[in-house]
């Protein structure tokens, strides 16, 4: 199960009405926080909300951005996936791979 397997799109839910220019400005925030909070990993946020900043890069990509994932990646990390990489994450432990591996279950409900 990855984080792109669920969506939750209904065509009468509310955030289908929001207007793009409102949606983006929220995504870019999103984004720019993520950038200053190098401090929640990847692997911690998969752990808890089933997505992280690579999911991000991914779901641009799929949203139809004229991007490849390495392209894409640099945009929501600010910098080259391998710099962020080797700059703020750190090997993941066993008991963060199994909350992550549970996490991602939930993504298909």
């Amino acid at each position: 199960m990855s984080c792109a397997e669920n969506t939750n799109a209904s065509a009468n839910d509310p955030l289908e009405s929001l207007d793009d220019a409102v949606a983006a400005a929220a995504f870019r925030r999103l984004v720019r926080h993520l950038r200053h909070r190098h401090d929640a990993h990847n692997i911690e946020l998969m752990g808890l909300a089933g997505f992280c900043r690579n999911c991000l890069a991914d779901w641009i990509v799929d949203a139809g951005a004229p991007l490849d994932t390495a392209g894409a990646r640099e945009v929501i990390h600010g910098m080259a996936a391998a710099e962020w990489k080797a700059r703020f994450q750190s090997e993941a432990t066993a008991e963060q791979l199994a909350r992550m591996a549970e996490s991602l279950k939930k993504n298909a409900t």
